[in-house]
């Protein structure tokens, strides 16, 4: 017997369920938040490695452009070695990847994803790839507490939960916002906070966020003091910077699919290095606050610090100048976008959440001090970047709330939290008309591959009609007569019997019942043929197997039938779907992903 048998048998007898899965989501907590310091801890020292100069990316920038032009193509060059040599598959980095996992896969990652991403994202951000290191982690705590789940045998849904906990403890972890990570779970993961739910991603995320400050200490990831309250006669303005944000995210959004499709079509991994791995160099050397994650760049900001836009630039002559400052944050706004997808597009492992983060601080502080320019009232540039990080998240992410909890918790900006709310909810709903999804969710919600919380719609849409078909009815052909008819129906359990051509197209059925009277008529045997007996089918009582389910049951609804034909695009006969099966498999999705 095998340690891990064991151990599910000593389990079974000793631990309820429900008792082990709050257990396990303290130890989910502490390996995720663990996880998070030790990404963190290796891309400060890798950068450190790398410049030889400390991990201050406008530090870096005083070495020659040559330099600064090779970095980035050397980390994507090394990240793809590494998961072409080393992991040998996919990396499976993405937040795509583990939200398919809870739809189609029952929340199971493969194991090698709880250090691939950690790996692979450290050596692209410390080489300067214009990502972020937040997809990946949250990629890296999910993969451990599926695995946790999976190693010791839980049931499907709490394999889910705990899934749900490894990413809320990696983002507590790396952000030291347990609140902020919980509405992380809930509005990206689509997960239902309920009372099943709440206590183990609590314990999670405080359990990870704890290790982060006993290892990394109390501060913050944006020192920040807000030096000018909030006033209600500054919403109008900050309205504006709601809708400027949205077209920032739907850019972002745009972008991301433009580029990254691109190199999607490139068929060799060399030829997407060679043209990436270039024009991020190009894109570095121009404008330098586009080198690894920006959040230097957006610190200083944040404390009043400008000038480091022009720091080791072409530009840094006109430093001082408003309109070049202007000038240059909108092309930082606009190029974020395309260095991201380009890092990502040519083999670099990282997210879009910094990028996010980065992108609405920029637009804040540009709105900001282009309304200061021009003669408007006077708002203050820092508390507009902090409010456009909360805006330009959540519309890239569509999550509101923990946009809003995140940037209040990093900051300590909680006197902002009205202005906060207001512009998320401006971007939100300039957003959500274009784009129904988070750049996370929509290529799955367009092939119908999402786990909404709309569990009916959901159930619908991701149970596998194929799987439902049953095929144990015996089929009898066009032309056999009524002595070919009996002789089946002593072998079949099924009392309807499919009629088809000889290639196989369907033509309709014969019910035993319609038999039963003339099945003892032996005279009748080689006089009357299937064709006689048979049931011509109308559209009603057929569906076809590009249909959705969500059209088969209505079939069911409509009509009160019980059994539905399923032919393919060509007429071909596929078998039947019953009521009944179809009915149980959806009742079995809805206990397997409801969180009660």
């Amino acid at each position: 017997m095998s340690l891990s048998t064991k151990i599910y048998r000593w389990r079974l007898h000793h631990i309820s369920e429900p008792v082990l899965v709050m257990l396990l989501a303290v130890v989910v907590g502490l390996l995720s938040g663990l996880a998070a310091v030790v990404l963190k801890t290796l891309v400060y020292h890798s950068s450190r490695i790398v410049s030889q100069l400390p991990a201050d990316s406008s530090a870096l920038f005083q070495h020659s452009s040559l330099i600064i032009f090779l970095l980035p193509v050397i980390g994507i060059l090394l990240t793809v070695l590494f998961v072409k040599y080393v992991v040998r598959g996919d990396i499976g980095h993405g937040l795509p990847s583990v939200l398919l996992a809870i739809s189609r896969n029952n929340s199971e990652l493969p194991a090698k994803n709880m250090w691939t991403s950690l790996v692979a994202s450290t050596i692209t951000v410390a080489f300067g790839g214009s990502v972020g290191l937040e997809a990946p982690i949250a990629s890296t705590g999910s993969a451990i507490g599926s695995n946790i789940g999976r190693w010791l045998r839980l049931s499907p849904k709490n394999v889910r939960l705990l899934l749900g906990c490894g990413a809320a403890g990696a983002i507590a972890g790396i952000f030291k916002a347990p609140f902020a990570a919980i509405l992380f779970v809930v509005e990206v993961f689509l997960f239902d906070l309920t009372a099943t739910t709440a206590l183990p991603l609590l314990l999670s995320s405080l359990t990870a966020a704890t290790v982060a400050y006993f290892l990394m200490g109390t501060g913050v990831q944006f020192s920040f003091t807000v030096s000018q309250p909030f006033a209600l006669s500054q919403l109008p303005f900050y309205a504006i910077l709601g809708v400027f944000c949205a077209l920032v995210s739907l850019y972002f959004l745009r972008v991301a699919d433009g580029v990254e499709g691109w190199f999607a079509k490139r068929k060799s991994p060399w030829t997407k290095l060679a043209v990436g791995g270039v024009a991020l160099g190009l894109l570095v050397v121009l404008f330098p606050p586009l080198y690894g994650e920006g959040y230097s760049t957006l610190t200083a900001l944040l404390n009043g610090n400008p000038d480091v836009i022009f720091s080791g630039t072409p530009y840094r002559a006109l430093s001082g100048n408003v309109w070049a400052l202007l000038g240059i944050l909108f092309a930082l706004i606009a190029l974020k976008a395309v260095a991201t997808a380009t890092t990502i597009g040519a083999g670099g492992v990282g997210g879009t959440f910094g990028p996010s983060l980065v992108l609405g601080g920029l637009s804040g502080y540009f709105i900001a001090t282009l309304g200061n320019t021009i003669g408007l009232p006077a708002q203050d540039t820092a508390n507009f970047a902090l409010v456009g990080m909360a805006a330009v998240m959540t519309g890239v992410m569509h999550a509101p709330f923990m946009a809003t909890f995140l940037i209040a918790d990093i900051t300590g900006g909680y006197e902002l939290l009205v202005p906060l709310l207001a512009t998320a909810a401006v971007t939100y709903l300039c957003v959500t008309p274009f784009e129904h999804h988070s750049i996370y969710a929509r290529k799955l919600a367009k092939h119908g591959d999402l786990l909404t919380h709309d569990k009916d719609a959901s159930a619908w849409h991701l149970l596998d009609m194929k799987s439902l078909i049953e095929t144990n009815f015996v089929i009898v052909r066009s032309g056999d007569s009524l002595r070919d008819l009996v002789d089946v129906i002593q072998t079949s359990r099924r009392n309807v019997f499919p009629v088809l051509t000889d290639d196989d197209k369907f033509l309709g059925v014969v019910v035993f019942d319609d038999v039963r009277k003339i099945i003892f008529r032996t005279e009748l045997y080689d006089k009357v043929t299937v064709d006689e007996l048979m049931h011509p089918m109308s559209e009603g009582d057929l569906v076809r197997s590009s249909d959705s389910l969500t059209d088969v049951v209505e079939k069911f609804r409509v009509g009160d039938r019980y059994n539905l034909v399923v032919i393919d695009d060509n007429d071909n006969y596929l078998g039947f779907l019953s009521r009944a099966n179809t009915f149980s498999a959806y009742r079995r999705f809805i206990s397997d992903t409801s969180e009660e």
